[in-house]
């Protein structure tokens, strides 16, 4: 009986045991087939760039430059009390107190530098950063075949970090450009320079973010990247996997002087837009709005009534600007130039600066919450703006307790340096409250007040008690000449 209990039960399970085996075969071989099937896309995900680079290597040039120095050599002196002595000429002391105690000497010696370039032209127009030939006295131009030229400075431009240079060839291989305004975050660049000078050297990553925003470096959208760069990359071509430059290797972030990860190039657009300038008139000239701006924080944001900082913050009109002859205001915010969105203060220099100068463009703000479009026509940029004011400062004031601070109104002086001398309090003191927390400083000076001009120190004490409990405000100081906007929350 129980042998039969027992084939019986066997017999029950043979088909599903069965159909159980063929499930999981059927199951493995979806898995085998999924990850077989998975290997042809890994391999696309890490593309081949031989074939790139063997296309591209010979429009790539490696640059030394030779800077001639003069070096003033320092001499032990005298004691105290003596002098040289006044030998003959054929003293035997006289060269060795000479020569030990006399004046330094002038010692010249060459300085070298290397870097990297690409040709934009077969008849030999090449672009290179600034900085690798800055007070050069030769440069040297040795292609991927090793021939070598002596190198001419066409133009270069600072602001932007990019150099033409012209050697006297023919027939030369080009680079293709393309454009890194079309570039997406994670795509794969690859560049190719002569760090160290190890010429034609290789290395690839991918693109990090786009439109970065360095420290002196207001006209240029960096392209950041993890591509390695070291010294002597530096205006080497960053190509896309078409094959197209799209930017000019430029500046790396590093704590060691080597490479850290990030690796910053100028889009191609903005150097062969200096490079067409410089060729054609020797000289960049770039848009001019004449605001100085800042960005608007979390804080300043709430105080404008504003879902979520955004734009560029104006903090100053210059006189005789094109944004006051538009009919811009301080307080006003920049959301959009030209069509061209403005989500941070960072955007909107390079924006400008490529605007054609005289090109009248529509620019959207937001003025008291309500959004508006304002006409500007565009100025060349200036060669250089002098914004410094003097400040005095006298203890003497208005104590608005309740932020933590005691102005004062301005002394004949201080109104005489400024724009607009009819409004504006000089702060003499600051204490623990408000006003310290939102980084107010003693000697600033308080133009604007929750969107509202202080014409002077009973107006500023007025608006003081006006001020909304426990809400960000707006304030407006000027400090050593420079304007800016700080959020200010009233107890």
């Amino acid at each position: 009986m129980y042998c039969t209990i027992t084939a019986q039960a066997r017999s029950r399970n043979v088909r599903p045991t069965i159909l159980s085996g063929v499930a999981a075969l059927v199951g493995a071989a979806s898995i085998a087939v999924a990850f077989l099937g998975s290997g042809p896309a890994v391999a696309r995900a890490l593309p081949d760039f031989t074939e790139l680079v063997e296309r591209n290597r010979a429009a790539v040039v490696n640059i030394s430059t030779t800077q001639r120095r003069r070096l003033q050599t320092e001499r032990p002196r005298m004691p105290r009390g003596f002098e040289i002595p006044d030998l003959p000429e054929d003293s035997p002391f006289r060269e060795f107190f000479r020569r030990f105690f006399g004046e330094g000497e002038i010692e010249e010696f060459d300085a070298q530098s290397l870097g990297s370039g690409f040709i934009i032209s077969q008849d030999g127009f090449i672009i290179s950063n600034n900085h690798v030939v800055r007070n050069a006295d030769e440069i040297i131009v040795r292609l991927s075949d090793r021939r070598e030229y002596k190198a001419n400075v066409v133009g270069t431009d600072e602001a932007s970090d990019v150099a033409l240079l012209k050697i006297d060839a023919e027939g030369l291989p080009v680079a293709r450009l393309g454009t890194g305004y079309e570039l997406k975050v994670g795509e794969w660049v690859l560049a190719i320079g002569s760090p160290f000078g190890f010429d034609h050297s290789v290395t690839a990553g991918i693109v990090s973010a786009k439109g970065r925003s360095l420290p002196r470096e207001n006209y240029v959208p960096f392209i950041q990247t993890d591509v390695a760069i070291n010294p002597g990359n530096s205006g080497g071509p960053l190509f896309n996997l078409q094959g197209e430059v799209i930017g000019v290797n430029s500046q790396i972030f590093s704590r060691t002087g080597g490479f850290m990860g990030l690796s910053f190039a100028i889009p191609i657009d903005v150097a062969m837009d200096v490079a067409d300038q410089l060729r054609d008139k020797g000289r960049v000239s770039r848009g001019w709005l004449g605001v100085l701006i800042q960005d608007v924080t979390r804080e300043l944001a709430e105080s404008f009534g504003m879902a979520k900082p955004q734009g560029a913050l104006v903090a100053k009109v210059l006189d005789g600007s094109p944004a006051e002859r538009a009919g811009f205001e301080v307080g006003d915010i920049l959301l959009s130039f030209d069509e061209h969105e403005i989500e941070r203060s960072s955007d909107l220099p390079p924006i400008v600066g490529r605007t054609r100068v005289g090109l009248e463009v529509a620019v959207q703000i937001l003025r008291g919450g309500e959004s508006m479009t304002l006409m500007v026509t565009t100025d060349e940029l200036p060669a250089d703006d002098d914004l410094q004011v003097a400040a005095a400062r006298t203890p003497d004031g208005v104590e608005a307790a309740r932020l933590g601070i005691v102005v004062r109104d301005m002394n004949d002086e201080e109104r005489a340096s400024m724009d607009d001398p009819d409004h504006g309090v000089v702060v003499s003191e600051v204490s623990d409250g408000p006003a310290q927390r939102a980084g107010i400083r003693e000697g600033d000076l308080i133009l604007m007040l929750n969107n509202q001009k202080v014409a002077n120190s009973e107006g500023f004490e007025r608006l003081a008690a006006e001020l909304p409990q426990g809400k960000a405000v707006s304030v407006l100081v000027q400090r050593q000449g420079n304007p800016i906007f700080l959020a200010l929350k009233p107890e």
